[in-house]
């Protein structure tokens, strides 16, 4: 497994967490977190041992957003790093999930500070779980800076536009119970016990057929933006081959049999 000083990759069972591990800086984005980041999406993606994807981060909070030293080029140390991101100058939008969407199912688990990029960053996660003191909020519009990891795009399309702009436009900050409540994040839970509600619902998610949990997770993405005739005619197009799959036969012999599944991704 991977990984770099600011972030950690293990495994628990079938689950690949990933934490990002800068607790002295709120997690704040460092290059070191950016290319771990973007190996572990890549890792989780080739492997097909792993079925889910948990990202938390260390120290009791998820991501602080971006470091403004590392921004203006006082910080980001480590040779190796500024030559993976001069080899791939669109790694960082990639490590953010701007630019890369993971085959494999995403849950966030924060507790803390989810501000500025740390909020970026859970808008490309599929499924979002925080602790009851959890704190979000895009902040850039009160630092006279833009929200440049795709805030402006992607959330009017996950929560009403009204408070997408709203999020937007004041910068302030949203606590966990009001992300709840507009959408942004989908389980409020006792603080401390975040990762463990992600890791519960991963499992969930890893006792299901894995071709057909990717099928459905690409079918949402694609067909999101399209009219309902499209976007109906292209769900057939994913989903039938799914049917023809060793993996759907063996589901229905299990249920027929009262047996748990054993998939094969075949």
């Amino acid at each position: 497994m991977g990984g770099t000083e600011h972030l950690t990759v293990r495994r628990e069972g079938a689950t690949m967490v990933l934490t990002l591990n800068r607790p002295e800086a709120k997690n704040a984005l460092s290059l070191p977190m950016l290319v771990g980041l973007y190996d572990g999406w890549l890792e989780a993606d080739e492997d097909d041992a792993v079925r889910s994807i948990v990202l938390t981060g260390a120290g009791g909070a998820f991501c602080a957003g971006m470091d403004l030293k590392a921004l203006a080029g006082k910080g980001m140390d480590g040779q190796q790093y500024r030559d993976r991101l001069t080899a791939d100058p669109d790694l960082h939008w990639k490590a953010m999930l701007r630019h890369h969407r993971p085959r494999k199912p995403v849950i966030a688990a924060v507790e803390g500070h989810c501000v500025a990029g740390g909020t970026e960053i859970l808008q490309g996660t599929d499924i979002r779980v925080a602790g009851e003191s959890a704190t979000f909020g895009l902040f850039e519009v009160r630092r006279g800076l833009f929200p440049i990891g795709g805030s402006t795009v992607r959330l009017p399309r996950q929560i009403p536009r009204t408070h997408a702009l709203e999020m937007l436009l004041t910068g302030r900050p949203y606590t966990a119970p009001e992300a709840a409540g507009i959408g942004l994040i989908g389980h409020v839970v006792p603080d401390g016990t975040a990762l463990a509600r992600a890791l519960e619902i991963a499992e969930r998610i890893n006792a299901c057929g894995p071709l057909a949990v990717e099928a459905v997770k690409a079918s949402v993405y694609e067909c999101g933006d399209l009219s309902e005739t499209d976007g109906l005619a292209a769900e057939l197009t994913r989903g039938r081959p799914v049917f023809d799959t060793a993996d759907a036969k063996e589901g229905s012999r299990a249920f027929a049999e009262k047996r748990p599944p054993v998939y094969r991704r075949a």
